[in-house]
């Protein structure tokens, strides 16, 4: 396949409403983050010309460490130029609640305050994402992130349902892992989708990262080095169609084989409707999901899931 029929065929696919409905504002910017791992000078540039792009109604979110607002505040003071609305930031908080309590996350807001203040109207941080390993860990983050969206990532192997609780009852939303740079940091689709269930079943929103760099789920390099490993990665589109029909009920089983499908054959991208291997989503089931489930994805790539989609129905 050569490159402009690539370029064709994704821009094609892109112009169905199907597409805009699961794909508006969707891409969260990790670009500091492996594979890519880019200096922020670079990432301040790319997420500047994106917000410019012609696919610019598809990103999200920049993700930066709460550590590096500072930062991040004067590398891209000269970026923020006459925008008519403001970059919008994740903050990924680094303080561990198992080694460093709340004080950490405590030292975490007092950062992202600080940014707001100083780089309004410019920039704002409006979201925050943390770890934990234990429903005492969320409880401990109660109230120390206030008007913002906070992203709980939780531990896949653990009983779910109890997290998901105290995510809820700390009034923050869950965040799920969904690769890495080596094979072993890629989940198993059954746990993914007990994460899916679990959310759905309590009526709470979610954001994923980490390995969701193509529209399908399949065999690929898991960096951009030659000689890189391969491995089983999960597609954006399984998951946020697995994530439509979890939303809509769907029993654990059919999550697991939304999640896992690879055969291209079935994947029918059409104006009114997204159609795959046991399923089938409307353009209104897309936008209510993404509205108030599946809220975003993170990658460090914010051109290649958009561009691999010119190869979705190669030979």
């Amino acid at each position: 396949m050569n490159d402009a029929y690539a370029a064709a065929m994704r821009d094609s696919i892109l112009a169905h409403p199907s597409m805009r409905a699961l794909l508006a504002g969707a891409i969260d910017y990790a670009g500091l983050f492996p594979p890519a791992s880019l200096e922020l000078p670079a990432v301040v540039a790319n997420y500047r010309d994106y917000r410019a792009s012609a696919d610019s109604w598809s990103l999200g979110r920049l993700v930066v460490p709460a550590a590096r607002l500072a930062e991040l505040a004067r590398v891209a003071s000269t970026a923020w130029g006459n925008s008519a609305t403001p970059w919008r930031i994740s903050a990924l908080a680094g303080a561990d609640p198992a080694a460093n309590g709340a004080a950490g996350a405590a030292a975490d807001a007092e950062r992202i305050a600080a940014f707001n203040v100083a780089c309004f109207p410019h920039a704002c941080v409006d979201s925050v994402e943390s770890r934990v390993a234990s429903v005492e860990q969320v409880r401990a983050l109660a109230g120390v992130f206030p008007s913002t969206e906070h992203y709980v990532e939780l531990p896949l192997a653990a009983e779910l349902a109890p997290l998901v609780r105290a995510v809820q009852s700390i009034g923050a939303r869950a965040k799920v892992r969904t690769g890495g740079i080596t094979p072993d940091a890629i989940p198993a689709p059954r746990d993914v989708a007990r994460f899916l269930r679990a959310c759905a079943d309590a009526g709470l929103p979610f954001k994923a990262t980490a390995g969701l760099h193509h529209p399908m789920r399949g065999e690929y390099r898991l960096t951009y080095a030659a000689n890189a490993a391969k491995g089983t990665m999960f597609g954006y589109l399984n998951l946020f169609l697995a994530a439509a029909q979890a939303r809509a009920g769907a029993p654990l089983e059919q999550l697991v084989l939304t999640l896992d499908g690879r055969n291209r054959a079935m994947l029918g991208i059409h104006d009114d409707e997204i159609r795959w291997e046991g399923g089938r989503a409307s353009v209104k089931a897309l936008a209510a999901m993404r509205h108030d489930f599946a809220i975003a994805f993170g990658s460090c790539s914010f051109r290649e899931p958009l561009d691999d989609l010119g190869t979705l129905y190669a030979e």
